[in-house]
Order: C-alpha cells, then sequence, then structure tokens
C-alpha cells in the first residue's frame, strides 16, 4: 500500500496537472504553428490571480478558480494581440524566441506585484486524509485535483468535437489557409484558442500551488515536464498531451520508488531529468508521438 499512498497516486496526481498544461501547449501549436514557452507563465499568473482573488473574497480556490480562468485568458488573448499578432506572417523561430522574452517579463511582472515570496492556498491547518480499507489513504484534494481535471478534459473533449468553434479549431490545425478559404474567421479560432489555453493553465496552476504552494518560479520549473508530455503524445494533439501528461507524472514519481533494494531507484532530485529524458527517447525512436502529431 506504500506503493499506492506514496508513489501512484502522487503520480496521477502530478500527471493530471501536467495533462491540462500539455492541452494548452499542444492546442497553441497546433493553431499557431509554434512552441509557446510562454505557457508557464500563464499558469503562474493564474495561479497567482486565484491567490489574490482568495485573500479578496475569502472562498476556496475551486470557487474563484472560474473568476481567474476569464482573467487569465484576458491576459493571454491581450499578450497574442500585442506580441504574437504582428509575427503572424513571421518564421517560427522568431515567434519563439519573442515567447522567452514574454516569459520573463511576466515572471518579472509577476515578482513586481506580489513579491518573491512563498505563498499557500491552505490556511495552515493539517487536514487528515480519508483511510479506506484500513491502509488506502486519500487526500481530499488529491482527490479534488483529480476529478476536476478529468472534467476539464471531458469539457475540452466535447468543444472540439461538439462545437462549432471546436470543429474550427480542428480545421485550422490541418489547414489555417484553407480553412480561411471556407470562410472560417481564424483570428476568432485563435482567440478561442488562447482562451481554452489559458484557462486550463490557470487550473493546472492551481491545482499545482493547491497540492504544494506557490512560487514565482512554478511556471519555469513546469515547462519542460509539459513540453514532454506534449511531445510524448503528439505535438498538435490535445488527446495525446492528456495521455503523455499522465505518463511524465507516473514516470517522475515513480522513479524515485526503491524498485530494487530499499533506496529509491532515482533520487527525487532528478524527477525533471525524467521527463527530459522521456522527451528525447521519444523524439528519436517517434518523433510524431504516440499520436503521431506534428514534427518539428
Amino acid at each position: 500500500m506504500d506503493f499506492i499512498n506514496f508513489y501512484l497516486i502522487p503520480g496521477l496526481v502530478l500527471g493530471s496537472i501536467y495533462a491540462l498544461g500539455a492541452i494548452g501547449v499542444s492546442l497553441v501549436f497546433g493553431i499557431l504553428r509554434f512552441a509557446n514557452f510562454a505557457h508557464g507563465e500563464l499558469m503562474l499568473i493564474g495561479a497567482y490571480i486565484t491567490y489574490s482573488l482568495m485573500q479578496f473574497t475569502g472562498l476556496h480556490p475551486l470557487i474563484v478558480l472560474p473568476i481567474a480562468m476569464l482573467f487569465t485568458s484576458l491576459v493571454a488573448v491581450g499578450i497574442d494581440h500585442t506580441f504574437y499578432k504582428p509575427f503572424r506572417a513571421s518564421k517560427s523561430t522568431i515567434v519563439i524566441v519573442a515567447s522567452f522574452g514574454i516569459a520573463l517579463m511576466a515572471r518579472s511582472a509577476v515578482q513586481i506585484i506580489w513579491g518573491v515570496d512563498t505563498f499557500s492556498y491552505s490556511s495552515g491547518r493539517i487536514q487528515m486524509p480519508m483511510i479506506l480499507f484500513d491502509t488506502l489513504r486519500l487526500s481530499h484534494k488529491h482527490v479534488w485535483i483529480v476529478c476536476c481535471s478529468v472534467a476539464l478534459m471531458t469539457v475540452i473533449h466535447l468543444i472540439l468535437t461538439r462545437t462549432r468553434t471546436g470543429k474550427a479549431m480542428r480545421a485550422m490545425s490541418d489547414s489555417a489557409e484553407l480553412a480561411r478559404l471556407t470562410g472560417i474567421k481564424t483570428e476568432n479560432v485563435v482567440k478561442a484558442t488562447w482562451v481554452l489555453g489559458a484557462s486550463l493553465a490557470t487550473a493546472a496552476g492551481v491545482f499545482l500551488g493547491w497540492d504544494s504552494h506557490l512560487h514565482s518560479m512554478m511556471g519555469f520549473y513546469m515547462l519542460l515536464p509539459m513540453f514532454a508530455a506534449a511531445i510524448l503524445g503528439g505535438i498538435g494533439q490535445p488527446y495525446g498531451a492528456m495521455v503523455g501528461g499522465l505518463v511524465v507524472g507516473l514516470a517522475e514519481e515513480l522513479s524515485a520508488y526503491p524498485w530494487i533494494g530499499d533506496s529509491p531507484l532515482l533520487s527525487p532530485a532528478y524527477k525533471a531529468g525524467v521527463a527530459f529524458a522521456l522527451m528525447i527517447i521519444m523524439l528519436i525512436w517517434r518523433p510524431s508521438g504516440l499520436f503521431k502529431g506534428r514534427v518539428f
């Protein structure tokens, strides 16, 4: 049961968070054809906006999360209109470099507004886990994180398959020029992409902050696992990002399990290296990813 309580369940929780972030990365790449290295900072902004709303209203982070999603979506659309739109016709390399600059500016803005101290969503009280079958321990926040993540992934699935906006996004992902010729308003599709990506990034940031704590570098630390998950599943494939996120999260946590002897197979300090190794292996073995996404 120690394997389940301390490795498998935390791996599922972490994988759910990675999946939400990786979906946004895949959506932006599929529509705009560039890797947005500022996506981690959208998570950071969303998490800190949620913290401010929670302090202002006294409500639970999950209750103010939809409002934080709205504010973060406005920030994302504003960034796109101000910084990315002028480079629509430029090479993707230029936009990628611009995204690095935006990430640095966004992180600095967060540090100026909220400071560099560590914050927490919890009130400092220790919450006792639920105990099932005498040995299975489930934290209430872990149950909520996984359930909310599954619910958000289901909403994304319904949007992509059942709505006109989702179908337009899929059409533009296949061919932006052909979608434009058929009468699809591509700029509206771009805005919808940023709204969905920023909303999921906000949820991922809030869940990560709820599971641990808030700090100004959390978006940067999440960047590599999110891209590893997106590449593993197939860049540009939202469903692949869901699977890739779960695989990366589980791999990071299970790598610290004492599979041989009593010592961890890998030190927990090397968890980020596991995500990087998975990304490199996938790029060498199957560049299109598990779900045959786009190839760099």
